[in-house]
């Protein structure tokens, strides 16, 4: 008899959902992706709202590290209670044909991170001070809308969220980190540290392609991106918001992000936007390259974060040219 065929041990990178199931690892795709692909409609009709999000003033002051303390905290409120929304919602249809797929709880949820963060800043009681803002009212109202009547949206809403943060949470971190003076333990940053996700990129390469498998027709595919679009408009509601009231708060801001550039010079992409300090050094720009060292060596604490820095950076910059 001939010997049994002994099937071939399955590939995953080490991720599993809340089910037990071992999340299977996705090669580099990028090279089998289809114009029609969710993924690749996202990225194309959601361009413009890119560009304008990534122009909002408060935006541009967090990457410069102009970051008021009162204005962080509150947005971080504001975050809470949109996750809070989302992840409500995903719970209610995590069984959903059209979202289960994607249902990344242990992965991605960011509810619990922004507790923590929440009570590192505003004390225990956390809960008896924090309320949801009149700017980002609107946007958890329609997370609710959304689950409750057209939950094949919740993935407009959880690509936008999630995708975003994977892909510029690290730098935004390491910016609040030195203009805020938080502890290097991760005091009040949690939110930007995904425990579960051992490689951002590989993940984000599952995420996307279990986002494609997704069986749903033209119509509405065009639909996500209608809502998509509309994410990017209640968070630049949260963001006008913010900037409003930082010019009634007196407050002294430490300038440690990146070089004053203008920012049009970048793709348009928000979920890339941490990335232009690498994509302008892999460019062969050596002037920014120059600036960017002088400014980290003017800085007070530049002498000790430069070499670390200049790692972040090639690795970055590898990151994107990949």
């Amino acid at each position: 008899m001939p010997a049994e065929k002994v099937p071939e041990p399955v590939k995953t990178n080490g991720v599993t959902n809340e089910r037990g199931k071992i999340i299977t690892e996705v090669e580099d795709d990028e090279d089998n992706l289809s114009p029609d692909d969710l993924s690749e409609l996202l990225a194309e009709g959601t361009k413009k709202s890119h560009d304008r999000a990534e122009n909002c003033q408060f935006v541009k002051d967090f990457l410069r590290g102009r970051i008021q303390r009162e204005l962080f905290k509150r947005g971080t409120v504001a975050l809470y209670f949109v996750y809070t929304a989302m992840e409500e919602e995903i719970e209610r249809n995590r069984d959903h044909p059209q979202f289960a797929p994607i249902y990344f709880p242990t992965e991605l949820h960011r509810r619990e991170a922004l507790a923590r963060d929440l009570e590192y800043f505003y004390g225990e009681d956390w809960e008896n001070q924090v309320t949801c803002s009149p700017g980002t009212q609107p946007y958890v109202d329609r997370i609710h809308e959304v689950g409750r009547e057209d939950p094949v949206l919740l993935v407009a809403h959880s690509y936008t969220r999630y995708m975003g943060d994977l892909s510029g949470g690290q730098i935004l971190k390491k910016v609040a980190q030195r203009a805020l003076k938080l502890p290097s333990s991760g005091e009040g940053l949690h939110f930007y540290q995904f425990e579960g996700i051992h490689s951002t990129k590989a993940f984000k390469q599952l995420y996307r392609s279990r986002m494609n498998e997704l069986e749903m027709d033209q119509e509405t595919k065009e639909r996500i991106i209608a809502e998509s679009n509309l994410a990017f408009k209640f968070n630049m509601g949260v963001f006008t918001e913010l900037e409003e009231a930082g010019k009634s708060i007196k407050e002294e801001v430490l300038d440690a992000g990146f070089p004053g550039h203008g920012h049009g010079d970048m793709d348009g992409d928000i979920n890339k936007f941490p990335y232009y300090s690498a994509k302008m050094v892999a460019s062969g720009n050596t002037n920014f390259a120059c600036q960017l060292a002088m400014m980290l060596l003017r800085h007070p604490v530049g002498q000790m974060v430069l070499a670390s820095w200049a790692a972040a950076v090639a690795g970055l910059a590898a990151w994107y040219l990949m």
